[in-house]
């Protein structure tokens, strides 16, 4: 088993904001009944490095990596980023009895930094059911650096993924990320209002 470090306790975003977000991305696997295509979109074509697939949204607003794992349940990660910085991270499992819009406090642990107590939201996606959760700008980096991810909930482990290859695939989602030209949020102060509230924002095609 790959150790890993004790947890490291990173200031998140403010709890409103990130519950916020991460209801929306459940609301997308929800209704959408799948994860993200990974259709060509905004000219980025689904790439695979090893056990990793990078796509890019359909919307073009940023892009996410996935993996499927060989075990019980057939565990599915998925790493997402958006053009404004932000992500949104999902574990799936067929055996998992997680409702929709359940909210959970789980540990997640990396082999460079975690996340105690953290607030996720139960989700259903391609007939598995499992979480999402959204994370500071820094986790990114952090899974990038990390052999291992371990998640528990309180006492109990939830699951125990290895992360081989995760620089790779984090360095493409960066560039997939960087080649996308769809709506952005306006850049926002710590207290979560733009520095310009009134800046025009790009508009999608088809639309007047």
């Amino acid at each position: 088993m790959i150790a890993v470090l004790p947890s490291l306790r990173i200031v998140p975003r403010r709890a409103e904001e990130r519950c916020v977000s991460i209801l929306r991305w459940a609301a997308v696997l929800t209704i959408g009944g799948g994860l993200p295509s990974a259709a060509l979109a905004q000219g980025y074509p689904a790439k695979q490095l090893g056990p990793w697939t990078i796509a890019a949204s359909k919307d073009g607003s940023g892009c996410f990596i996935s993996r499927a794992f060989d075990r019980p349940g057939h565990t599915t990660l998925l790493l997402g980023m958006d053009r404004d910085g932000s992500n949104h991270f999902s574990v799936l499992n067929e055996n998992w009895s997680i409702r929709p819009q359940d909210r959970l406090k789980l540990t997640f642990r990396l082999t460079q930094g975690g996340y105690p107590n953290h607030q996720a939201i139960g989700i259903v996606a391609d007939g598995k059911q499992g979480f999402v959760a959204a994370f500071d700008p820094k986790f990114p980096i952090s899974f990038a650096g990390s052999k291992a991810l371990h998640i528990d909930r309180g006492d109990t482990p939830v699951e125990r993924l290895p992360l081989d290859g995760s620089g790779a695939a984090v360095a493409e989602l960066k560039r997939c990320v960087a080649a996308q030209h769809g709506p952005a949020k306006a850049e926002a102060s710590d207290d979560g209002i733009p520095r310009d509230p009134f800046a025009q924002r790009a508009k999608r095609k088809g639309r007047r």
